[in-house]
């Protein structure tokens, strides 16, 4: 996608760079009717979602895939993930948006929950289940306590959100269905990969491509650890560095040619990161490899 995603506090909402809350809840149609009954793909740099469907239906948009929702059913969504939704007009449900530095467990932290909350999740709820039943009357909770603002509203709102996310994380570890397949590492490597040879001479960040794939960069960082043992940055720089080489080799171009082909505006910056990566200046690599060619 090539469109700028937004970036906002509340979606449609332009605010001050600092955040004037750390928590928020609406209802999902006092919003998405002003919108037609679809939030456009965007993103929230510093807030975690929950959404809570209680009734009605749509769909949830993460990066580039587009799930159902059969509610009643429990949205979870992390900073920086470009997402969005197209709801029914009998939607029934609630946002809650929490400023992510409030959260007991930052996403991310190391160990199972932490990497689940890094994550973006649609976890069916049954109500039969316990779990689900006290998670659902929770959330309903924290709706109450914002709109009423009684004493202790602020604990108790806190007490509320970390319960409602240990409960969604335990019965959606419980749901096999909403585990990735074992095959899905593969599949995002393949999808990585692509992108950055469409992107990589624009310099995209790390972030870029996390939300291309519609999830948090910690969880992307572990699917390329885990297929590579790099990190995304490195991919991007691996690919910057073989573009170099072909065209130093292969052109006649100027290294300060060369260095703009690639999306480098100082050839300065990109003599640096050519040396940082092989030791060499462009100028030196190229004339040692030149020699070993013409030798052979």
């Amino acid at each position: 996608m090539n469109r700028q995603i937004p970036t906002y506090q509340l979606y449609g909402e332009e605010s001050g760079k600092d955040p004037d809350f750390w928590v928020h809840c609406e209802t999902i149609r006092s919003r998405s009717s002003r919108h037609q009954w679809e939030i456009r793909l965007h993103r929230h740099e510093s807030f975690f979602q929950i959404l809570y469907i209680e009734a009605g239906s749509g769909d949830a948009i993460f990066g580039r895939k587009s799930f159902p929702i059969h509610p009643p059913a429990i949205i979870t969504v992390p900073p920086g993930l470009n997402h969005g939704f197209r709801f029914s007009r009998d939607i029934e449900g609630l946002v809650i948006t929490i400023l992510a530095s409030h959260l007991s467990h930052p996403p991310g932290e190391r160990g199972r929950y932490g990497e689940w909350l890094a994550s973006p999740h649609l976890t069916t709820l049954d109500p039969r289940d316990l779990d689900a039943a006290y998670l659902m009357q929770t959330l309903k909770r924290i709706g109450a306590e914002f709109e009423h603002r009684a004493s202790g509203r602020n604990e108790l709102m806190s007490s509320y959100i970390t319960l409602s996310l240990r409960l969604t994380a335990r019965i959606s570890h419980k749901d096999n269905a909403n585990q990735l397949p074992a095959e899905e590492g593969e599949k995002r490597m393949e999808l990585l990969s692509s992108l950055i040879h469409q992107h990589f001479r624009s310099h995209k960040p790390a972030f870029f491509y996390a939300g291309e794939l519609g999830i948090s960069l910690t969880h992307l960082n572990r699917v390329v650890r885990s297929a590579t043992g790099s990190t995304v940055h490195d991919l991007i720089s691996a690919k910057l560095l073989e573009e170099s080489k072909r065209e130093l080799v292969f052109s006649l171009a100027s290294v300060q040619e060369i260095a703009l082909r690639l999306g480098f505006n100082d050839p300065a910056y990109f003599s640096r990161f050519f040396f940082r990566q092989t030791g060499e200046t462009p100028r030196a690599w190229r004339m040692k490899e030149k020699t070993l060619l013409d030798g052979r």
